[in-house]
Formats: C-alpha cells, structure tokens, sequence
C-alpha cells in the first residue's frame, strides 16, 4: 500500500504532520469530543495505573527471584573484572527492572566496605544500560499496530544506544586513566557531611506495596502477571487520551514548550525522574506519544537524556543515609554515587553536542524501528537477546 504524503503521524522529509480527527484510529472510545478537564482527568488516572502497574511488574519479578536469587550476594561475587561488573549490572537492572534498586545496593555494598569502588563502577555503568529494558517492553504494547510500533520501539531504543555508546567511551578512559572516579573522590572528599533524607516513597509506590503486600499476599508470579496486564492496558488508553489532548494547538505548545527546545526537554526529563526516582517511568511515558507520532526520536532523545542525569538521585540519598549511618565506607559510597552522577552528565558532554556523534544512536534506533516494522519477532528478540540471553551466556562463560 502507497504511503501516504500526508499521514498524520511522521513525514520522513518533512518530519511532524499535525494530527487530525482521522488519527484516531476510527476509535469509537476516543474521547475527543468530550470537555478537556475529563479528558485530563482521564490521563491523570490512566497515567497513575501505568505507574502502579510498572511498580507491580517490579515487584512482582523481584518476589519471584527471592530466596532463589541472593542479589546482594550475587553483586558481591559477579564483579571480579571490569566486563563481569558491567554484564552484572545489565543482568541484574534488566530482572528487577529498576536501575533504582541496583544502584542503591551497590552504594550500600560500597559504603559498608564490602565492595569496592573500582569494582562498583562498571556494574553502575550495566544498571544503565538495565534500565532501558522497561521502557523497551512498553513499546511492545504497539506491537498490534505496525506503524505505531516502529515508532514506538526507535523511541525507546534510542535510549539504549546512547547508554552502550557512553559505556564504550568511558569504561575504557575510567579503567586506563581514572576519569570518572578521580573526580568524584575529590568531590566526594570535599563534602564535610550529607543530612540524610530524600523524597520518601510515592503515594503511586506506596499503593503499589500495599496491593502486593495485602492484596496478592507477596506472590510474585500473580503480582507480576497483573502488573503486566495492568501496563498494556493502561497504555493503551494512555494513547487515546493522547491523541485526544494534542489535536490542534495543544500538539503545538507541547512541542514549543517542552520538546521544541533540546535544553528544555534535557531539564524537564531531569526534574521529572527527580520527582518520582525512577527514570523508567519517565521514558515510558513518552513512548505512546512517540507512538503516536505526536513526538519524534530526536525530539524525546534529549529528554531521555536527562531522565539519566534525574535518576542518579536515588544513589545520592542512598549515599547520605549511609554517611549518617555512619557506616565505616561512607565516603567511598557517596564517592561511588557522585561516579553515578557524573558518567551520565560526561557521557552527555561527549555525545550530545557533536551533531554526527548524536546521529549515531538515533540512527542506531530508526534502524532497529525498520527491522520491526518488516517482522516484529526482530524486537522481540532484540529485547530477550541483549538483556537476558546473551548477558546469561557471558555470565557463565565468565
């Protein structure tokens, strides 16, 4: 079938087409014609069942490992070189699904004296890469719909490549000359003491806890298994309440506002992981928009970016309670929380200014977006190959 010159969702000369009311999919449930604070309304609770459902998810896969899984043992252990560290990292964020959770364990670990700094580093650097993970199997929720689905996985993949192409220039420059660690020592010294403290739990966390703790009875496989179910339908009407809210001029002031200016989107992706301490959320809600094709991969690239910088938060704070703790490694856990903080900005610096560098994962993903579009089986092995299998693999070879 032609395509169309002027599809609603992207035009590759001329980028965004606006979207109209034929974009709707013929979807008799698409609130478009409905007052714009039900509309908002609707969003605000689709949004806050897509958060709850990927908290679930979590804690679900987690309950399912306990006991059988000793994660803090199996850090300890899995980080005898740079490349295990690094595959630790991506093995055990891509199963608990939260760069959160593995990046707080190492800063404990670290701060306690029983891992150390250079051995940590590598396995902060995989938790990035970890991370990406939710946001890729979000992008599954359009697998129904070819088009939106090419879309949607470029846009989450994208935050892949930049991870892996950061981890390819700076573990080397940090193994042979200290470039990440050195600066952080000297901050991390620098600094007389840390108050304890942070943003607490969300009350989308806490709801979350509740119902796997008192309503699933901590049963992990029913947890995860709603928490699954939950995601896609969320997303779904996370799309429709989408393309309701950007028909017309409010397309154009989220993408003046917020998207339009690369700093902007940088620091908005920033404040919002901050926010809510997981970056795995903020990139995942992003996706049905890409999907939409309401946003682009480079208009969302940035943002992803600084949903990297946001997320380091949670390492910080873990870091201060440790300093107040007074465990006897404090300085060396902030230390390796700052190393968080910083390859993440530096990665930034060296990638995101220079114009045929900043190409290279955009194009990265735009091609993975077409391989999908030909035959979907191709993310779906994209995703269990580089998070699972092959980091499995390396594991046991190593």
């Amino acid at each position: 079938m032609a395509h169309d010159p002027h599809d609603p969702h992207l035009d590759a000369a001329t980028g965004m087409v606006p979207l109209s009311e034929d974009d709707l999919d013929n979807d008799p449930n698409t609130p478009s014609k409905r007052p714009l604070w039900e509309r908002l309304l609707g969003l605000f609770l689709t949004m806050a069942v897509f958060v709850v459902a990927l908290e679930l998810m979590g804690d679900g896969i987690k309950a399912i490992g306990q006991g059988s899984f000793d994660l803090e043992g199996f850090l300890r252990t899995a980080t005898g070189s740079p490349l295990l560290g690094l595959i630790t990292g991506i093995l055990v964020t891509s199963l608990v699904q939260s760069s959160s959770t593995t990046t707080s364990l190492v800063v404990t670990l670290v701060a306690t004296g029983t891992l150390p700094v250079p051995a940590a580093i590598p396995v902060i650097m995989g938790a990035n890469i970890g991370t990406t993970v939710t946001n890729t199997i979000v992008s599954m929720g359009h697998i129904t719909r070819p088009q939106e689905f090419k879309l949607a996985i470029a846009g989450a993949t994208v935050h892949d490549f930049f991870n892996w192409m950061a981890v390819l220039i700076l573990l080397p420059l940090e193994i042979l000359f200290g470039v990440i660690s050195t600066p952080a020592l000297a901050i991390a010294e620098a600094i007389p003491g840390v108050d304890s403290g942070g943003l607490g739990k969300t009350p989308f966390d806490q709801l979350a806890k509740f119902l796997f703790e008192s309503v699933f009875a901590e049963n992990g496989w029913i947890t995860a298994a709603i928490g699954l179910t939950l995601l896609f339908i969320a997303l779904r009407y996370l799309v429709v309440f989408l393309k309701s809210l950007v028909l017309g001029r409010s397309e154009g002031a989220l993408d003046r506002y917020v998207f339009g200016n690369p700093m902007v989107a940088m620091l908005f992706g920033m404040v919002l992981t901050f926010m809510v301490q997981s970056s795995s959320v903020t990139t995942s809600l992003v996706i049905p928009l890409i999907g939409a094709g309401v946003l682009t991969v480079r208009k969302v690239f940035p943002y992803m970016l600084g949903a990297n910088v946001g997320t380091t938060a949670t390492g910080m704070f873990a870091a201060a309670i440790a300093i107040t703790s007074g465990e006897p490694a404090a300085v060396a856990g902030l230390e390796i929380a700052i190393c968080h903080t910083l390859f993440n900005v530096f990665g930034i610096i060296l990638i995101y200014p220079i114009p045929f560098i900043r190409e290279i994962p955009i194009r990265m993903a735009e091609f993975v977006g077409e391989l999908a579009f030909k035959n979907r089986l191709y993310a779906v092995a994209y995703v269990a190959g580089l998070f699972y299998i092959l980091p499995v693999i390396l594991e046991l070879i190593f």
